[in-house]
């Protein structure tokens, strides 16, 4: 929590040191904010291949010399998985065989999909070019084209020292991290970046508050005051989008469902005689619903069996992470609550708060009955897509206690989304 921002100080005040301009400062600024925007896209891989929780692989592979073969494979053992000693080096083998393609195809499509969504905001093209070479090395063993030296946008360079330091510095203390940049000095990192990372290296006071603050209060005050960029509400909608993008890329049993819930949304807004003000708020809401699923292991979210009861507790704290994610954002403040309420009932049998009927907005009863009909005509890990006829069956028998049966009712005039007869 919070490793962009703190990376994005980080950059910044590198950014500082070079004497940058406010234009320059102002692309690499969103650059460090939005660079993780692709990750989502290989989670699922990932997990996959190793078996295991994909958050945990990500943060421990930060804190290794993946280019080195001692780590990279104490990397492997420590985290595949697989059943007794023999599965788990049966995996390493898997691993070990195909981990220089995989990686390299992972990363590529982890940049490419960070940058084509800051694209999707309509953030400036050397903010994208920063994203799409953030993981090059200055020796050329990065990924994923191998660039070497300068012909890595400073940009890249500048993203792929901060991500890195921030997870050392958050891990084990601004001394374990300068001890890092010092040994990759000159094979991952830019020596003269590195070298001007050491002019605020004895800043005690910087690090003590990098640490212990609130990151997002911190971040504000490095944004180019001249260069403030300001979202209209065709700008809103494109963030809402391109978030949408970067939900459903987490699995790929959910790749179109934001989008999907969206429109089923907004057909049965129309239908209950919702306004134009209201449905564009609702279509927002349902574009952003699962960002919380951003939280959630790839172990759980792809499980293709019944999840066990800690598996469960840990799907069912989605919402609440998407309440916490929208309620920092002042304009998606008012939609949180329709967005996190997606798995609310109105007996008061859903989560993450159980509330009931007369809590439950009209908005947020056409959201859940929407999240429902979406997921029911998808391809899940446990079964295939279901037909038309069968949706309505299954909902039609949820209507009343759980579902609305009004939202229900408007439903069922017409078919919606990705229908299947």
């Amino acid at each position: 929590m919070g490793h962009a921002v703190r990376a994005c100080v980080v950059g910044m005040r590198l950014a500082h040191e070079l004497g940058m301009s406010p234009a320059d400062r102002s692309d690499l600024y969103y650059a460090l904010l939005l660079k993780d925007a692709g990750c989502s896209s290989n989670a699922s891989r990932l997990s996959q291949l190793f078996g295991a929780d994909d958050q945990t692989l990500k943060h421990d592979h930060k804190l290794i010399d993946w280019t080195r073969l001692v780590p990279a494979a104490g990397y492997a053992l420590r985290h595949a998985g697989g059943r007794g000693v023999l599965g788990r080096l049966g995996r390493v083998v898997r691993i070990a065989a195909s981990a220089e393609r995989i990686g390299r195809e992972m990363i590529a499509t982890r940049c490419e999909r960070g940058a084509d969504i800051v694209q999707m905001i309509g953030f400036a093209p050397a903010t994208a070019v920063a994203i799409r070479n953030l993981d090059e090395h200055w020796d050329g063993r990065g990924h994923p084209l191998g660039l070497t030296g300068d012909r890595i946008p400073l940009f890249g360079r500048i993203l792929g020292l901060a991500q890195t330091f921030e997870v050392f510095l958050s891990a084990r203390g601004p001394d374990a991290a300068y001890q890092m940049l010092g040994r990759r000095s000159g094979r991952w990192f830019d020596p003269e970046l590195v070298r001007a990372m050491r002019a605020f290296e004895g800043e005690t006071a910087f690090w003590r508050i990098l640490a212990t603050a609130e990151p997002r209060t911190l971040v504000e005050a490095y944004e180019p005051e001249e260069r403030v960029l300001a979202a209209d509400e065709a700008r809103v909608d494109q963030v809402a989008e391109a978030f949408a993008v970067v939900i459903d890329a987490k699995s790929p049993y959910t790749f179109h469902h934001s989008s999907g819930v969206a429109d089923i949304a907004v057909e049965l807004g129309r239908r209950m005689g919702l306004e134009p003000v209201a449905l564009r708020e609702l279509r927002r809401a349902a574009l952003l619903h699962d960002i919380g699923k951003l939280g959630v292991p790839n172990t759980v979210l792809d499980k293709p069996g019944k999840l066990t009861e800690v598996e469960w507790e840990a799907m069912r704290r989605h919402p609440a992470f998407t309440h916490q994610i929208l309620t920092r954002i002042a304009r998606f403040r008012d939609l949180a609550e329709v967005a996190a309420s997606h798995h609310e009932r109105l007996d008061g049998t859903g989560y993450h708060r159980g509330l009931s009927g007369p809590q439950l907005s009209l908005p947020a009863r056409i959201l859940a009955v929407a999240d429902v009909c979406e997921a029911l005509q998808a391809e899940r890990p446990y079964r295939g897509p279901l037909p038309w006829d069968e949706v309505l069956g299954i909902m039609g028998r949820l209507a009343g206690p759980a579902l609305c049966p009004a939202v229900f009712e408007a439903l069922g005039r017409a078919p919606v989304g990705g229908a299947r007869s």
